[in-house]
């Protein structure tokens, strides 16, 4: 039974993923690769350092009076990947950061992250990212090494 119940479940999220508008989807879309050094003189330049803080990075200053810092880079289980990052800056209403009071990261539904699509070009856009993505580092699941357990019959 479960493992019908299994098969049911995953036919309908396929079907579901089918009926989007393919005219939307990201498929595809690559940016140019960016420059990390340029990435950094970008998110100073764009003032990103009001709000955020680079973890294990003192040579970035941040804003310490700012009302809200959200946390960038330093060990991570899931690494944001291209295209989740590109989102998170041209569209930060998209997912708001988890972790953090509502009423710090969003009002009516909104990120409170400015919106920078009219002044920043796509060359600061493309090294922003990369700047962002070499502050990560991955910290893997260590797995236990203890037996699975099978309940006698």
């Amino acid at each position: 039974m479960r493992y019908l119940y299994l098969m049911l479940v995953l036919l309908a999220v396929q079907l579901l993923q089918g009926c989007g508008d393919p005219t939307k989807s990201g498929r595809g879309f690559t940016l140019p690769e960016g420059d990390v050094e340029k990435g950094q003189a970008a998110f100073l330049e764009l003032h990103c350092n009001s709000c955020h803080a680079v973890v294990g990075r003192a040579d970035i200053p941040h804003v310490e009076d700012a009302a809200i810092t959200v946390k960038l880079g330093g060990k991570v289980r899931i690494i944001q990947n291209y295209g989740q990052l590109v989102t998170s800056i041209i569209n930060p209403s998209h997912r708001l950061a988890k972790g953090y009071p509502q009423a710090m990261v969003q009002t009516e539904g909104q990120s409170l992250m400015p919106n920078y699509n009219s002044v920043m070009t796509v060359q600061q856009l493309t090294d922003l990212v990369a700047f962002l993505q070499a502050q990560y580092e991955m910290d893997p699941v260590i797995q236990t090494r203890y037996p699975r357990y099978h309940y006698p019959k």
